[in-house]
């Protein structure tokens, strides 16, 4: 009889150490450049006394497209809220204002024309080599901002998701290549 108990006792105990339902702590993001809500009107600015008007561009629609999936989770070939990759980023991005791009990073880096870091602007692509052993552009990236020379990019990042970064940090200032003009 005493010998059933302590089997009973094990077969519980071990069938119980399974069961834990297992959490993780969850991280808040938070993103440092938003997207506009107004995209209709022009902004007025009046810098030096004079007034001039500012032009909404297609750039500025194409990085407000961006900057709606900040936040999500990277998810290798993703394209969706659920998750998305660097290229599915900008792909669909630009997809939605009638844009139509290479799926994939290394193809994007075919399009358009090449332009040096000083000459960047909103809108404009980035490409990286993440690895030292790859052979070509794994990784990809807009511009958002370009300001007193700091270029900050959106991008989906396999660690943090869709976050926007600058490129004087010196990951991503040692992995970058080249800068691409589409629009």
């Amino acid at each position: 009889m005493l010998r059933i108990s302590l089997y009973i006792l094990l077969i519980i105990f071990i069938s119980g150490c399974g069961s834990k339902k297992r959490t993780t702590a969850k991280t808040t993001r938070t993103v440092s450049v938003s997207a506009k809500k107004e995209i209709d009107s022009p902004k007025v600015s009046k810098p030096n006394n004079r007034s001039t008007i500012s032009k909404h561009t297609k750039a500025d629609d194409i990085v407000d497209s961006a900057l709606q999936f900040s936040g999500v989770r990277y998810k290798y070939g993703g394209t969706t809220k659920t998750g998305m990759d660097c290229s599915g980023l900008l792909y669909v991005a630009f997809g939605e204002n009638n844009i139509k791009l290479p799926r994939v990073s290394y193809h994007m880096a075919e399009e358009g024309k090449h332009i040096s870091l000083q000459e960047v602007s909103k809108g404009d692509l980035l490409f990286f080599r993440t690895s030292k052993r790859a052979k070509r552009i794994n990784h990809v990236g807009m511009v958002v901002t370009v300001d007193n020379g700091e270029v900050k990019f959106i991008h989906s990042s396999s660690s943090r998701g869709v976050i926007v970064s600058s490129l004087r940090e010196g990951y991503w200032n040692s992995a970058f290549v080249r800068a691409k003009r589409v629009l």
